[in-house]
């Protein structure tokens, strides 16, 4: 079987076909959208406080749940799409967030709009992996990483049009015509992806369930797999839960920034996300080895930056809000890193499923540590006005959470060098051996 790699009838110096390029397109567009739909709720937050009538720590079991549907839904994602391609998993995840969203257009009591996030949720999850087999079928080995953070940070461009367009809807003509548009834009991907998209040359027929469990069993105990979800875990956390839910709320009434200077600071967000991507792209095809020092590395800027903000009394001075920004971001194509492991380390049957089982590990951080800082929130703020006291103590959660992220790295490593029979210590110099070293990875 062979959805989630190169056909191998493509030679390895091909350059990509026009063809390519325009699928990829449309897989960015709906990306670009399917992220909209998961950052909408987090730039409504205070919002949504009056409108249900919510605490900060229901508020954040909205987001929580959402993500807990979307981790969960990955490996069974990744299945699914080794069996029916992405054509028809991208143009129904669209389908299935515009009803959430045109749910949560007219939902006023809290069941109704939690029902709509799950929507969201379980459409997103669908829509991510799906887009990155589209890049591994049709565009030659060379370009896949390059490809791969392209379509990562593109598809952030979607928090732009929720932290501006969504927002000023949502302040100008309402709740309602913001989520609706919201919708509409969601069919319309969905049109767009089932009318053009295409599953690629190479398919062939779907695995017995049989074959799938055994797939499922090896990707897992491959550590390299393992060293995938580590990185993946460690590095998208914060910069999933500032996007989410908190980073607009913390700007506004932990550092009494006004709205439309904390909508251009996510603006900015998603600019760092979209030049840093290719940078670390071509880094990671350059030093294959170096991958995990790389990872190590944007959590050390990530933690030092967080630190500063939270040592210097509230409100921090600008520069200093923006250097936030700029490390916090770095972690969304750092997570990136993640998934090219699940590349190298797995064969082309089972990538589908690597994929997924990557994809977990960044968003189970996520709602775990969304949910600590809604509880720490509501334990200090019982009027429930945020303050920023309140905010200060509540990132303080991301420390646990960077501790096991790091130790799940280190441990990882050690094994997946060993597994590939490289020295478990530092590497000296430029290294380039792995593909020649590697048996599982032809690329």
């Amino acid at each position: 079987m062979q959805t989630l790699s190169e056909p191998q009838d493509i030679p390895a110096k091909q350059k990509a076909a026009p063809i390519a390029w325009a699928l990829w397109g449309i897989g960015v567009l709906a990306y670009a959208v399917a992220v909209l739909h998961r950052t909408s709720f987090g730039v409504v937050g205070l919002d949504a406080v009056h409108r249900f009538d919510a605490s900060a720590g229901i508020l954040a079991s909205f987001t929580v749940l959402q993500l807990l549907v979307y981790a969960s839904m990955q490996v069974p994602v990744g299945l699914l799409l080794d069996r029916i391609g992405p054509r028809r998993m991208v143009a129904g995840g669209a389908l299935l967030m515009a009803a959430g969203q045109a749910l949560m257009a007219v939902s006023t009591d809290v069941g109704t709009a939690v029902a709509a996030r799950v929507m969201v949720g379980a459409g997103d999850a669908m829509t991510f992996i799906s887009v990155l087999g589209i890049v591994a079928t049709w565009f030659p080995n060379r370009y896949v990483p390059v490809v791969t953070q392209l379509t990562g940070q593109l598809g952030q461009l979607g928090q732009v049009l929720s932290a501006i367009p969504l927002v000023a809807l949502l302040h100008g003509p309402g709740w309602g015509t913001a989520f609706g548009s919201a919708a509409a834009l969601g069919v319309l991907v969905a049109v767009l992806s089932f009318a053009f998209l295409r599953n690629g040359p190479g398919r062939e027929d779907a695995p017995s369930l049989r074959e799938t469990g055994v797939h499922l069993a090896e990707t897992w105990r491959h550590p390299g797999t393992r060293l995938g979800l580590w990185a993946h875990f460690v590095t998208q956390f914060t910069t999933n839960t500032f996007a989410l839910m908190w980073g607009y709320p913390y700007l506004v009434s932990g550092q009494g920034m006004r709205p439309a200077t904390a909508s251009t600071l996510l603006t900015l967000f998603v600019l760092v996300n979209i030049v840093s991507g290719p940078v670390i792209g071509r880094l990671v095809a350059s030093y294959p080895l170096r991958r995990s020092w790389l990872v190590l590395g944007i959590v050390g800027l990530n933690a030092a930056a967080w630190a500063a903000v939270l040592a210097w009394p509230p409100p921090a001075p600008a520069w200093l809000l923006v250097l936030l920004v700029m490390c916090v971001a770095l972690g969304g194509p750092g997570s990136m890193i993640g998934f090219d492991y699940a590349r190298t380390f797995n064969p082309p049957g089972r990538q589908g499923t690597a994929t997924g089982i990557v994809n977990v590990g960044g968003f189970f951080a996520t709602l775990v540590t969304i949910l600590m800082i809604g509880l720490v929130l509501d334990a200090m703020s019982p009027a429930g006005e945020f303050t920023p006291e309140a905010f200060r103590a509540a990132w303080t959660v991301q420390t646990v959470i960077w501790a096991v992220g790091v130790a799940g790295v280190l441990r990882s490593r050690v094994r997946a060098r060993r597994h590939l029979g490289l020295p478990t210590g530092r590497v000296k110099g430029r290294s380039t051996g792995w593909r020649r070293r590697s048996p599982r990875n032809p690329r």
